[in-house]
């Protein structure tokens, strides 16, 4: 940003045009985004917005790393309540989380994925695979997996990275099956890998635990 608001009326006007940049981008895809438009958006001067931001990269750079971050905070809020949990429930806590955190705004995250050059998502959405992997590895190694796996950091980049794009695809592709199918499956995956075995709809311990 060019200047960093410090009263609650140039903060808010800053939001403004971060909320119409999203919009802009949403609705009139990456190519033709610009500055005015976003001025537009925001109903202010395009000389309002260019007291804050210099270019139209500066409004997409916040706007996208806004995006994944929330993202990643989602996901790791509910790794974070797993410290104490095992099994089946703590899988598919976090893997309901990654879906939420996918699908909150599918549209802007199909122009994040399918519009925007690499170079652009790629710094924010490595930081949220390697803050996802670093607490699932965490998790792992607390827990009795670390017995039968004994590369936590391995084995937590494989389960995000499988993870994850599975979420991606769901939220993108729209194929015909229920969200909570997909839940099931991811589930059933995560939990066929770490070693848990599935009985009954009952609440599964780690491999090992009993």
């Amino acid at each position: 940003m060019r200047k960093t608001p410090t009263q609650a009326r140039s903060k808010a006007t800053v939001e403004r045009i971060l909320e119409a940049g999203r919009q802009v981008l949403v609705d009139d895809g990456y190519e033709t985004f610009s500055t005015n438009r976003v001025a537009a958006a925001a109903g202010i001067s395009p000389g309002s917005l260019y007291q804050y931001f210099s270019d139209k990269a500066s409004i997409l750079d916040i706007v996208i790393s806004r995006y994944w971050d929330d993202v990643s905070e989602r996901t790791a809020s509910a790794l974070a309540l797993q410290t104490t949990s095992t099994g089946i429930p703590a899988i598919r806590s976090v893997a309901d989380a990654l879906l939420a955190g996918l699908e909150q705004d599918p549209t802007l995250l199909r122009v994040l994925i399918e519009e925007l050059p690499a170079s652009r998502n790629r710094d924010r959405h490595a930081a949220l695979v390697t803050r996802v992997r670093d607490l699932t590895a965490a998790y792992l190694h607390a827990g009795s997996v670390a017995k039968t796996r004994p590369d936590p950091q391995l084995t937590a980049w494989v389960l995000v990275v499988a993870m994850e794009n599975i979420a991606l695809r769901w939220v993108l592709d729209r194929p015909p099956y229920p969200r909570e199918a997909v839940l099931e499956e991811m589930v059933a995956l995560t939990a066929g890998y770490l070693g848990h075995a599935a009985g009954s709809g009952e609440a599964i311990r780690d491999a090992g635990s009993s």
